[in-house]
């Protein structure tokens, strides 16, 4: 299959050839600070190919000392990007995909590290967008 996708500003677009085997739902905190959220939805791939179609130049890579965690992000506007990581494991996190993806969560990982205001009950309110 092949996915498109890009950047929040658009000068970084990219494809991804191949299928994805895992999508993790990660609550590590590494990954909490990433994202700002309580968790980065990551897609996972051995097989799969990346290329990038424009703004190569300004995608740039952490890893943090010590450690396997590392990201890429576009410098121009922040935004998380795929990243090569060990073994030439394919890491995109799944919200900068343009592209509908089939592959559904596979687990919820590092639930330990869970913050307590992301076990809200479900009788907290849905929006279908910004409520008024």
């Amino acid at each position: 299959s092949k996915h498109m996708g890009s950047c929040l500003c658009g000068s970084v677009t990219f494809e991804v050839q191949g299928d994805f085997e895992s999508l993790y739902l990660c609550h590590c905190r590494h990954c909490q600070k990433d994202t700002g959220s309580a968790h980065a939805a990551n897609l996972f791939s051995r097989s799969a190919r990346l290329t990038w179609s424009t703004g190569e130049p300004l995608v740039s890579s952490f890893t943090l000392p010590g450690t396997r965690h590392s990201k890429s992000f576009c410098t121009s506007c922040g935004s998380a990007l795929p990243s090569i990581q060990a073994e030439g494991l394919l890491v995109v996190p799944a919200g900068c995909l343009d592209t509908d993806v089939s592959t559904m969560p596979t687990a919820h990982i590092f639930t330990a590290s869970r913050p307590g205001w992301d076990r809200a009950p479900a009788t907290v309110p849905e929006f279908a967008g910004l409520p008024v």
